[in-house]
Order: structure tokens, then sequence, then C-alpha cells
């Protein structure tokens, strides 16, 4: 069973304005309503990808009612710790005309020890040494940002995989710990490191450092120039497919999804390469955090190419 985790969900309100201006009053042409949160996100692409997992982290007030009853409707198993409060709104601002997406992000409400107590009693309670937990996303204000890494090195212990997706002192803290997988993209690389980081390949000699804490994959996502992935065997580059782009929302979520449903099938190196890269894009072509649809992912995944570094 795949297990992700996302302890400062949020209800992404998608805004599409026909050329959005700053300091005028802009008309509204649609809006959209999803459960989001990077691990939540990640759930709704196993889903598509014909996967299951379960979905589980801290929910709050009725927005959270929202999400919990919305997972529901999809028939994606959950069991979230409810807490004072309410969950954040997320509003995503795409302008189609301008090709741009501006985000507006709530912090979220603050989450107390006994709330993480309670999720991390949730999740390794009830874990086998062939599952998978994702640890995805941002986390309350107040909340440690060594918190990712304690769960890897609690998960390790019990045998059990974990993929990293996270940014700052959670993704330095987190890779300390030596997750089976680490995804940051190439800004997230660059600030880890405090420096610009350009080509393909001194994006994979970099990345490559990171297997020497004990991460067996790295997978780098560079955007509409594809991903670099790694392993201490090989390093493959994919390079970026050309699609018609609505929202760049959720693709990197979309790709750990992809990274863990092949982790989980025992797929080999190549078919990962090709399913993550093509699960990536396929998001980017739907609006909001609407999870890509597998059709559309069969067919890119055709379409991809790779050469090994």
């Amino acid at each position: 069973m795949i297990t992700t985790i996302t302890i400062n969900p949020a209800v992404d309100k998608t805004i599409e304005i026909n050329n959005f201006t700053l300091g005028n009053v802009n008309r509204v042409a649609s809006v959209r309503l999803d459960a989001g949160g990077k691990g939540i996100n990640v759930s709704k692409v196993i889903k598509n990808l014909g996967g299951e997992s379960r979905a589980m982290g801290i929910l709050s007030g009725t927005s959270g009612k929202f999400i919990k009853d919305y997972l529901e409707k999809i028939n994606i198993l959950n069991d979230f710790v409810f807490t004072k409060g309410e969950t954040r709104t997320n509003i995503k601002v795409v302008d189609m005309l301008n090709h741009t997406n501006t985000d507006i992000n709530e912090s979220g409400p603050e989450a107390s020890l006994r709330d993480l107590d309670d999720v991390c009693d949730k999740v390794f309670n009830n874990i086998n040494s062939d599952d998978i937990i994702i640890l995805s996303g941002s986390v309350p204000s107040n909340v440690d940002k060594r918190i990712y890494g304690n769960w890897i090195t609690k998960a390790k212990e019990k045998g059990v995989k974990t993929i990293l997706d996270a940014d700052g002192e959670m993704l330095k803290a987190g890779i300390l710990s030596g997750p089976y997988l680490v995804k940051p993209n190439i800004d997230e690389l660059c600030a880890m490191f405090n420096k610009k980081i350009e080509g393909v390949g001194e994006t994979a000699k970099i990345a490559k450092g990171l297997l020497e804490y004990g991460i067996v994959i790295v997978a780098v996502s560079l955007g509409s120039e594809g991903a670099v992935f790694i392993t201490k065997e090989c390093t493959i580059y994919a390079h970026g497919l050309k699609v018609d782009v609505k929202s760049t929302v959720g693709a990197g979520d979309a790709m750990v999804a992809a990274l863990a449903y092949s982790l989980e099938k025992g797929l080999s190196f190549e078919d990962t390469v090709k399913l993550s890269v093509a699960t990536g894009a396929a998001n980017v072509m739907t609006e909001g955090t609407k999870a890509s649809d597998i059709k559309t992912i069969i067919e890119l995944e055709k379409q991809v190419v790779f050469e090994y570094l």
C-alpha cells in the first residue's frame, strides 16, 4: 500500500481570468474547487494510474470536511486526524491569454504536538515492510522542519520505503535521513546548494552526490526540459514533452505519483522514467489540480525520448 501524508492540505480554488491585470477589476471566466495539498494530489494521480493509496494527515473545519468528502466520492482511502481551526484555501489564478499562473497560498492552521503524534501513530501502526510512504509538501508554520527526516528514520527502522518531495530546510533535513527516493525540482536543488546549476550534466553530477546519504533514486524535474533520474548504476535524462499547458500546478506531484506507482508495481527503471515523465506532462494539460487522464498518459508515454548519460 502507498500512503501519502499531507499535514498542511488545502482546498485549491482555481480561477480562470482572461487578461489578468494587477490593480484593476478582473472578471472571472470560470472557477474550480479541488481537494489539494501535495500528498492528496499524489493520491489522486495514483488513483487515475489504476493504483491504490491511503491519504493521511491533518484536516480542519468545513474545508477539511470538503476534502474528506471529495476523496471519499472518488473512492480514495483516507484516515485523517481532525483538528481545530480551518484547513487553508489556496487560490490559483490562471490567465489563458497571457499564459500565466499565479498562486496565492494561505499558511494554514498550526498543528499541535498531539496532532502530529496522532498522525504518526495512525501511519506507523498501520504499515507493512512492503509499503511506501510519501512525505511531501509544506508543514504548518509552527512545525519542526526536521519532521520528515524524523519520520523517514522511523520508516527505515520498519523496512519501509519513503519518497521525499519537499523544499528548503525540510528537504535538507529529510535527505540527511536517507529516504529511498527524493524528487527535488531544479529550483529546489539550486536553493539547497545555494548556487546556479546549469545544464543537464551539472544537474546529474550534483544530484548523484545525494546518493551518499543512502538514497537509492534521485529524480530531478527540469520543468519543460524534462527530468534527470539517477541511481548508483546509471543516470537517465528524459527530454521534455511538448504539450498544451493549461496549468503547471501539481506536475511534480504527478511525477511523484508515477514514481511511487512504478516502485510498487516493480517496473523497470526505463519504464519508470517513461511513466513519470508522461504523467507529469499529462498533468499540465489539465485545469487546476485535476488529476491527469490515464488515456493521455498512455499516449504521451509512447513519445518519451531518453538517453543514458
